[in-house]
């Protein structure tokens, strides 16, 4: 356990020392995500890496953002088309996640996919997926945040676990484990 100090009334004013990376990424470890992949771009150029910081906004209007290494390959495919799709992935999708995430990311043309009515890249065994038109980008220190209003959407007849990220690793649901709320 991190050992955490309260502050006193005085030390809330003094400088605190900068938090360091390592502890600060092994804390947010701690919180389980979803795991999706981002697509974008034309049909010659689509483009891909995978995300777990998405999250839903708004219902009204439909909004979601997600944030982005301001480094990141996929930025000026974004920037270009001005839209995004967030496919969220199943249990059996682990390997397709740890390609998208990689520096010397797999290309998308590798991937079973299809293109929405606007011409975006959908990932074909997606458990679902949300198309959207950026409406807002953000800084936010080495990351972008990237705000999009949902324009189309669609999840899979198919029942299957969600793939999430915690602790570093990817995992599938424990259906056992699970117990309905109240229970």
């Amino acid at each position: 356990m991190i050992p955490v100090q309260p502050l006193s009334q005085h030390d809330r004013h003094l400088p605190q020392p900068p938090v360091d990376g390592r502890a600060l990424r092994s804390v947010f470890g701690n919180f389980a995500t979803g795991v999706t992949v981002i697509t974008t771009g034309g049909p010659e150029d689509g483009a891909a890496t995978t995300v777990n910081s998405f999250t839903s906004v708004s219902l009204e209007p439909p909004l979601v953002l997600f944030c982005l290494h301001q480094k990141s390959r996929l930025r000026p495919a974004l920037q270009q088309s001005g839209g995004f799709v967030v496919n969220f992935l199943t249990h059996s999708q682990e390997t397709l996640a740890w390609k998208f995430a990689g520096r010397e990311s797999a290309r998308l043309a590798e991937v079973p996919h299809h293109r929405s009515a606007s011409g975006l890249p959908v990932l074909t065994e997606a458990l679902a997926f949300v198309e959207c038109r950026i409406t807002e980008e953000y800084e936010g220190g080495d990351h972008a945040i990237l705000l999009g209003e949902v324009t189309s959407l669609g999840a899979s007849t198919e029942e299957a676990d969600p793939l999430i990220f915690y602790k570093g690793a990817m995992h599938v649901l424990d259906p056992d484990a699970a117990t309905p709320a109240g229970s």
